[in-house]
């Protein structure tokens, strides 16, 4: 960044007086563990409709028509 040491030390023991919360300090944990584990969820259940829906239509294209 082409400053020096004791600039960025300045930097931060600023930011820790002026009592400014950081992105890792406001971000509740359990909370999005919470919602990232739905949305696992939710994508795993949308996954698997989407590979029946596939093995459904090859299926489908295999039969002969008449």
């Amino acid at each position: 960044l082409g400053l020096s040491s004791e600039t960025l030390r300045t930097w931060v023991r600023n930011h820790k007086n002026s009592g400014a919360t950081t992105p890792a300090q406001s971000i509740d944990l359990e909370a999005e563990n919470k919602r990232l584990r739905a949305e696992l969820a939710e994508t795993k259940r949308a996954n698997e409709i989407l590979k029946k829906a596939a093995t459904f239509f090859a299926a489908e294209l295999d039969r002969p028509s008449e």
